[in-house]
């Protein structure tokens, strides 16, 4: 008896085996983050293990998602939310939301918190208790009053992590661009299409001050983005997972024909998913109101809303300007060296040089440009490379030149205006060590005193995910970056500005007897205006325009790095003996020129 037995045991032993081999071999991997594993399942297990792919799904690629099935998940949830499920909340540790009924015969806007680690909840209007805050206006339910007495209305906040998940084509990571705190809000009234708002609703993000590089604007999800689509009239598609238009997205199976015109847009059919992003992040339809720790949205419509943080320049942009700029720079430095190297011979082969100080103005402007642009190279190329103290020098070293060069230019532009405004009374003795005291030693003092603050030392632009764009040894404390940095050239660049414009008055209000004839000397008078503009600096005045869009700053990087090519011609064009001699012969050009910058 006992053999029969045993040699039972062993059958069902091997029997068992066998079937865990089948299953084994049979069972297929659990594609969780492909958005097929849990499609129109919203239970808490589900809604886990989705979310998970918040975090799997990267850049790197480890993991196989398809990001447009997960998209469509998520806002499909939001529809599920009103039109299906019996819960009034949902407190997950990524998903907050809140269900409610509301009348379409109310009597004031409503407003509701949005807390990132509360469930949204209807409050008071009150700014300062609630910093993040959503307010639907009256009228959005005011034009769905004859349709029912009571609608759905689901607002969620979901925190969609530093995947790729929701980040769409627009934004890059490798840029910094970012969800601002990787946080999604989400309005809906179910399968009801809400756009073209004629009062928009407001949604407050509260947030900490934003680096001066960073730039902030409010967004959708819009579902259409991107693709292509075709119009579609007449009865569309039925179900939960086909997306229309920028509203809720959702396709209805009949259009309620009690819809206001103002509230109910037709979809489009898109075409089926790709395993890639569907659809992207849109501003269309909304307004940005920035404020220092909050930013207010105003949009048209219902979706998902977000407040991207996108650096002005990315790294892509940053490149190309320093590229830009190291190639401008060194084009400068070798015709700053040939305008003092020309003036060193000609201050040989003529003697006015030895007594004449334009000429010498000019040449200490070449050379604290050649100076600022080296410092360029070595401070750009080294980047944060030495100990603290070495930092602490070359940004020291990089900010005496900057210096130097602007009050230059504040006394190229004092040296027009003795020419050419004041003119009579203008003898100083010892002018030019007069000049070159200001020009070398105001400098020095500031640096000196912005030293003795410990103001120097590592610079880096940083977008919000701390991302370095750029860094270099320069300023550490902003408060002098913007006093000895951008206030001294401010100050500079007006003064230049004024002085300017009364020469260029000057010069083209001169009688046409001095002048000479009227058509031939315009175009000189213009290019001796386009000249001293070189001298006194005013392309550096294009930094103004810069916050206006990546284009300006390109211009200004151009114009800047190649102002040593401007001032070597300059002086090309007024010193060299063989220009002298032709134009002496024809009394014209010196007449205009050698009065403006040669002569006291």
């Amino acid at each position: 008896m006992e053999m029969p037995r045993a040699l039972g045991v062993l059958l069902l032993l091997h029997l068992a085996s066998g079937k865990r081999n089948v299953l084994a071999v049979t069972e297929q991997p659990r594609k969780v983050c492909e958005g097929l594993d849990h499609a129109n399942q919203y239970d808490n297990f589900g809604l886990e293990d989705t979310a998970k792919c918040f975090a799997k799904c990267t850049q790197s690629g480890n993991e196989s998602c398809n990001l447009g099935n997960l998209q469509r998940y998520w806002l499909s949830y939001e529809v599920h939310l009103v039109e299906t499920s019996p819960k009034d909340t949902v407190n997950m540790s990524f998903l907050k939301a809140l269900v409610l009924n509301i009348s379409t015969n109310i009597s004031k806007d409503l407003h509701f918190s949005l807390a990132a680690s509360q469930i949204p909840r209807q409050v008071t209007e009150d700014e300062h208790q609630h910093p993040d805050r959503v307010r639907l206006p009256r009228s959005l339910f005011e034009s769905l009053q004859g349709s029912k007495p009571t609608i759905r209305l689901a607002i969620t906040i979901l925190d969609i992590g530093p995947g790729t998940l929701f980040k769409g084509p627009q934004l890059s990571t490798a840029d910094g661009s970012s969800v601002l705190n990787n946080r999604l809000v989400g309005l809906s009234l179910g399968r009801i299409p809400v756009t073209q708002l004629a009062e928009p609703l407001e949604i407050t993000f509260s947030h900490q001050h934003q680096p001066p590089n960073m730039t902030l604007s409010c967004v959708f999800w819009d579902v259409n983005k991107g693709r292509t689509e075709r119009t579609f009239l007449g009865k569309m598609g039925a179900g939960a997972g086909e997306w229309g238009s920028s509203g809720t997205g959702l396709h209805l199976q009949d259009p309620p024909a009690f819809f206001p015109p103002t509230s109910l847009s037709l979809p489009s059919t898109p075409l089926p998913s790709s395993p890639g992003s569907s659809g992207d992040w849109s501003s269309k339809g909304c307004s940005t109101n920035l404020g220092a720790n909050r930013t207010v949205c105003r949009c048209d419509h219902l979706t998902f809303f977000a407040l991207l943080l996108k650096p002005i320049l990315d790294k892509v942009t940053v490149r190309a300007l320093t590229r830009i700029s190291q190639a401008g720079c060194g084009t400068s430095m070798i015709f700053l060296a040939f305008s003092i190297v020309l003036y060193a011979l000609l201050r040989f082969s003529w003697q006015r040089f030895k007594s004449e100080d334009a000429p010498k103005i000019h040449v200490a402007l070449s050379i604290s440009l050649f100076l600022l642009n080296l410092a360029f190279f070595i401070n750009v190329g080294h980047g944060l490379m030495g100990s603290d103290a070495t930092c602490w020098v070359r940004g020291a070293i990089f900010h005496y030149f900057l210096l130097c060069a602007f009050t230059w230019m504040a006394l190229e532009a004092f040296h027009l205006y003795l020419l050419i405004i004041k003119v009579f009374n203008t003898y100083f003795g010892h002018y030019f060590l007069k000049l070159s005291l200001v020009g070398w030693g105001l400098p020095a003092l500031i640096v000196i005193g912005t030293g003795s603050a410990n103001s120097y030392g590592p610079y880096a632009i940083r977008n919000k995910e701390n991302i370095i764009v750029l860094e270099l040894c320069w300023f550490r404390k902003e408060t002098a970056l913007y006093v000895t940095v951008h206030g001294y050239f401010l100050f500079i660049f007006l003064v230049s500005a004024v002085v300017l414009a009364l020469v260029a008055w000057k010069i083209f209000t001169l009688p046409s007897g001095v002048a000479g004839k009227e058509r031939r000397t315009n175009w000189k008078r213009v290019l001796t205006i386009l000249g001293l503009s070189s001298l006194v600096g005013v392309t550096w005045g294009l930094a103004i325009f810069t916050p206006l869009g990546v284009s300006t700053i390109y211009i200004f990087a151009l114009f800047t790095s190649l102002q040593g090519v401007f001032i070597f011609c300059w002086f090309v064009v007024l010193y060299l003996p063989s220009w002298s001699t032709m134009t002496s012969s024809s009394g014209t050009a010196r007449n205009d020129q050698a009065p403006i910058v040669s002569q006291e």
